[in-house]
């Protein structure tokens, strides 16, 4: 298996330089040159999430890492999530609710992460090599990201994340973590701008050091996440739509990739708060900068979403020209549009709403009070945009829980009157000793510091 670039700038890598490399050379994000398919039978039924996760990945990794390696990896990445399961479904009264926040840190950034980070370290070992990985968070990636790095002596964790722009357990489960390995930068700006830090950071041809990125432009990322997809669909039987809450859309992007491989997905609603950049995509062509507004939902506060890009290259046919030309009219104008009939065409798989805080506080509640779980605003989000888009009601919808409501305890509380705890080994979070750096959103000031490490 092989990877282009969606620039075109940029030649076909095997998957280890694709997932060392994060971004290609030339700006662009890696795509698989086809789509494998999987072999979906009976048999897959009585599999574990690991086995199912080691058959999804393997294809992607074809020709660089033996699939009886994926599957070791695996094995170790999902070990010690807290339920047997790994990734439970419970029963709602009108679908099911797919929750992805029982590895360590309570997020379904956890579930790519464990699994990425012990395939740049399989990788990295097998070559002699070391890297320095630089990510940008909004919330949940940075503490995943370093929770699966910490300690590895092949890798080094920096990671920015939006100064005041995430919530106090997201920012303690990153600068609590006191590993030698570890970096956190709290950035006086939004997200956007971290992530185009990182971008940048990563396409310099000049910087001295080799580095990489596991945010989801790095593709590994999306190959592990289109995984509980396919166990969703076999722990519900036959078709399902997703409903998924989505910031930077590699979550929901995971669900078309599961589509793709012959998972069988026939309805994939984006749900997004009111920096709703996404959601006007998906319904009219038509993307536009916006400010970024702070919201109860923090790692949604993205209006420039970087996997889009992946799903326009397949919007354009993988035409890496007309691509280009899109993404340098959306840079230079602030507008990026695509043609009514090939928004359209997409239109039948994609769907999606928008929603408030208001609103986002009112579908916890509205959720609670029907019966249903304490849920995450994010997974609120998602669950609302379902109710509202779902199409078919004899498809199942299942809903994607992205994080632990103890992430988001002042939100929680304020819906429902109930305080979230942390499970009992995070307990004195709050507590713990603190460390990390301040620095303007300014590449050259984070070029200097990656220098200084």
């Amino acid at each position: 298996m092989r990877y282009l670039s969606t620039r075109g700038g940029a030649p076909a890598v095997p998957f280890d330089d694709a997932i060392l490399a994060g971004l290609a050379p030339d700006g662009g994000l890696y795509w698989p040159e086809h789509w494998p398919q999987l072999a979906i039978d009976d048999s897959w039924s009585a599999l574990g999430y690991a086995d199912i996760a080691a058959r999804v990945i393997a294809p992607f990794a074809a020709g660089a890492i033996d699939p009886d390696t994926v599957a070791r990896l695996a094995a170790d990445a999902y070990g010690d999530f807290r339920s047997p399961e790994v990734a439970p479904l419970t029963k709602l009264e009108d679908g099911w609710l797919l929750e992805l926040f029982w590895g360590p840190t309570l997020s379904f950034k956890d579930y790519a992460l464990q699994m990425v980070g012990r395939l740049l370290d399989h990788v990295l070992t097998e070559r002699g090599e070391e890297l320095t990985i630089i990510g940008a968070t909004s919330g949940d990636t940075g503490s995943a990201a370093i929770e699966a790095l910490r300690g590895m002596t092949s890798m080094r964790a920096v990671v920015l994340h939006p100064e005041g722009r995430v919530s106090d357990v997201q920012r303690r489960q990153m600068t609590t973590v006191l590993d030698d390995n570890v970096h956190n930068v709290a950035v006086a700006g939004t997200f956007d701008d971290c992530q185009d830090i990182v971008k940048a950071l990563l396409t310099d041809t000049t910087l001295p050091i080799p580095v990489s990125a596991v945010n989801s432009i790095n593709f590994a990322r999306i190959a592990s996440q289109a995984a509980y997809y396919v166990w969703a669909s076999l722990r519900v039987g036959g078709e399902i739509a997703v409903a998924v809450p989505s910031g930077n859309f590699g979550n929901a992007l995971s669900a078309y990739v599961a589509r793709s491989m012959g998972a069988p997905i026939g309805h994939i609603v984006v749900g997004t708060n009111v920096n709703r950049g996404l959601s006007d995509f998906l319904q009219s062509g038509r993307l536009e900068m916006r400010e970024v507004i702070p919201t109860i939902a923090p790692a949604m506060d993205i209006q420039i979403p970087s996997n889009l890009e992946r799903l326009l290259f397949d919007m354009v046919e993988r035409d890496p020209v007309a691509l280009k030309g899109l993404m340098e009219e959306y840079r230079a104008s602030g507008v990026l549009q695509v043609p009514a009939a090939t928004i359209g065409m997409f239109q039948g798989l994609f769907s999606s709403a928008w929603m408030s805080d208001d609103a986002a506080s009112a579908a916890i509640a509205d959720l609670h009070s029907r019966g249903g779980p304490v849920v995450d605003p994010h997974t609120a989000i998602g669950w609302a945009a379902g109710i509202i888009r779902h199409r078919n009601p004899s498809t199942p919808l299942v809903v994607v829980s992205t994080a632990h409501p103890a992430k988001f305890p002042d939100a929680v509380e304020s819906a429902v009157g109930v305080r979230p705890a942390l499970p009992d080994d995070l307990a004195d979070l709050m507590d713990r000793e603190e460390r990390f750096d301040r620095l303007p959103p300014d590449e050259s000031a984070v070029r200097e510091y990656l220098l200084a490490l």
